[in-house]
């Protein structure tokens, strides 16, 4: 699990993004021991923002005894969540061999003119 996207999560959870540490450690706990998903869904979304540091980058805040999440933490969790583009389909057997008779036929059709030219 990673720790510092976990916290972002937990803390957006909350009404005004904010949450005693009490509540954190406890919501922290209940995802900690949820399985593989959570783990695995944090730590890719962890890669995508490799140099992540919830607390120097000005995500979180502390206070009141807790910690609030900031408007800029709001925005890195949402590239984080944002989905890539899917990968362009791969054309089928039958439309590469239809571009690839065309392409033939072409090239024919300009040798032939070339032919009769001279």
């Amino acid at each position: 699990m990673n720790f510092q996207v976990t916290v972002l999560k937990v803390l957006v959870s909350y009404p005004d993004g904010f949450a005693v540490m009490e509540d954190i450690k406890r919501d922290m706990a209940i995802l900690a021991t949820s399985g593989r998903d959570w783990a695995e869904r944090t730590k890719r979304l962890a890669a995508r923002v490799p140099d992540l540091d919830i607390f120097s980058q000005g995500l979180i805040e502390r206070m009141n005894g807790g910690w609030r999440v900031t408007d800029k933490g709001r925005a890195v969790l949402e590239i984080m969540e944002v989905r890539p583009a899917p990968a362009p389909p791969m054309p089928s057997i039958a439309s590469v061999r239809r571009m690839r008779k065309r392409s033939l036929r072409q090239r024919d059709a300009i040798r032939r003119r070339q032919a009769t030219a001279s």
